[in-house]
């Protein structure tokens, strides 16, 4: 039976696994309590292929428990019932660790289903998700367990990986190989930090290699087929998409236009062109704002220009928006200002409207006074004072002038005209 190579070599101690040294290396965290034998419950939150059930393998061996692993996509509580079932019996004579992968897909009753067994500790749980655990994992979980981040290992370190696979399959096949120059990196590169895509790739390039005379050529043209398209973590629905589109959103706050346009590649790589329009959109009102109001009408036309065109051409007229958002002067005063009254407000702080803004149609009997409006037409400089707030919030200024040239400009004629200057 087919067994992926993946399997075959996957590591059997600590110092096999690559990646994840802030928490596996010779003084992490999670190295030492593995070594101490005295393994809490624990949440293991990355991407996949980032070392998450091999550590869980390793746990179970060095601490001499019975690993059991369930999915959670495919699972039940009658999964769960029949694990249970194994307690104080010769099959778990060191106790049970259950690895129960892809967690935030079972329901809440699901998980209150462990609660009593990973208290007592005859049950040792070790979940994993792929997404934010404080989303997606019930709080009564969470409570009980250490969370320990997975991160995608850095091309340096999916290397020896790539090595092993290699000279694994060397050995079993019994050829010698010769590779062309690049062919490693080039496919360390382009797992997307997913060791397990890696080894793939190198089982495929393998089985696709020309053999001769005990010899299998791995070329470098090869490799780039069997990894046409980089493997960018990204996910519509997850902590990819939250994270990539928060990261172009700050990128062009910051005025950083290189990492701004990055961002907006993997978007574009995606093919999330609606999450790339939508917060390059937000960001011409959130961050320019007023210091430069034509932001928005500029920034629309590129992205109805870039709905109307779809992609690939839609990458021109959003590369120009977000260059342009970058480099433009920066004011968030309306955002600040909209933000602070609706705070007011939902603090209970709103009041009557002052008569002299009512409508006009509701003068007549039974009221205090006529509605008194003052047409700030027909006084000079077009305006006139009037108390605008209700009463409760006289003198409450949401409001601050920023400091940049637009609205110092805005402010001084203001102070001008209302004799404030």
């Amino acid at each position: 039976m087919y067994r992926p190579l993946a399997d075959e070599i996957r590591p059997q101690t600590l110092d096999e696994v690559v990646g994840q040294t802030h928490i596996l290396g010779h003084d992490g965290m999670l190295r030492r309590i593995v070594e101490s034998g005295e393994v809490p419950n624990m949440i293991f939150y990355g991407p996949s292929g980032t070392g998450k059930t091999t550590v869980a393998r390793i746990i179970a061996q060095q601490t001499n428990r019975t690993l059991r692993k369930l999915n959670a996509t495919t699972a039940g509580i009658a999964d769960v019932k029949a694990i249970i079932d194994e307690l104080d019996t010769f099959l778990a004579p060191g106790g049970i660790l259950l690895y129960l992968d892809e967690i935030q897909y079972f329901n809440k009753k699901q998980q209150q289903s462990l609660l009593e067994f990973i208290e007592n500790g005859s049950i040792t749980l070790i979940a994993s998700t792929t997404e934010n655990p404080y989303f997606y994992v019930f709080n009564a979980i969470l409570s009980r367990s250490t969370i320990f981040e997975f991160k995608s290992v850095e091309p340096e370190s999916v290397l020896p990986a790539v090595d092993r696979a290699v000279d694994y399959l060397c050995t079993r096949d019994a050829l010698h190989a010769e590779i062309e120059p690049g062919v490693a990196e080039h496919i360390a590169r382009s797992c997307g930090g997913d060791v397990r895509k890696a080894i793939n790739s190198v089982e495929l390039l393998f089985t696709a290699a020309r053999r001769t005379e005990g010899k299998v050529l791995l070329t470098l043209e090869d490799a780039k087929a069997v990894s046409q398209r980089s493997a960018m973590r990204y996910d519509r629905e997850g902590d990819d998409h939250f994270d990539t589109v928060s990261a172009l959103m700050k990128s062009m706050r910051g005025s950083d236009p290189d990492a701004a346009l990055h961002y907006l590649g993997r978007l574009l790589e995606a093919g999330d062109l609606i999450g790339a329009c939508r917060r390059i959109l937000c960001s011409a009102s959130e961050d320019i704002g007023l210091a430069y109001p034509m932001a928005v009408p500029i920034v629309k036309a590129c992205v109805d220009s870039a709905l109307q065109l779809g992609l690939p051409e839609a990458q021109l007229p959003l590369a120009e928006a977000v260059i342009l958002l970058a480099t433009w002067p920066k004011s968030n005063t309306a955002c600040l200002g909209i933000m602070a009254a609706r705070a007011d407000i939902r603090a209970g702080k709103a009041g009557p409207i002052p008569r002299e803004l009512q409508n006009v149609h509701a003068d007549g009997a039974g009221f205090e006074r006529e509605q008194g409006y003052k047409y700030p037409h027909d006084f000079p400089n077009r305006w006139v004072a009037q108390q605008y707030l209700p009463d409760n919030l006289v003198g409450t200024k949401y409001y601050e002038y920023g400091d940049n040239k637009t609205e110092q400009a805005a402010k001084a004629y203001w102070d001008k005209i209302k004799g404030e200057g």
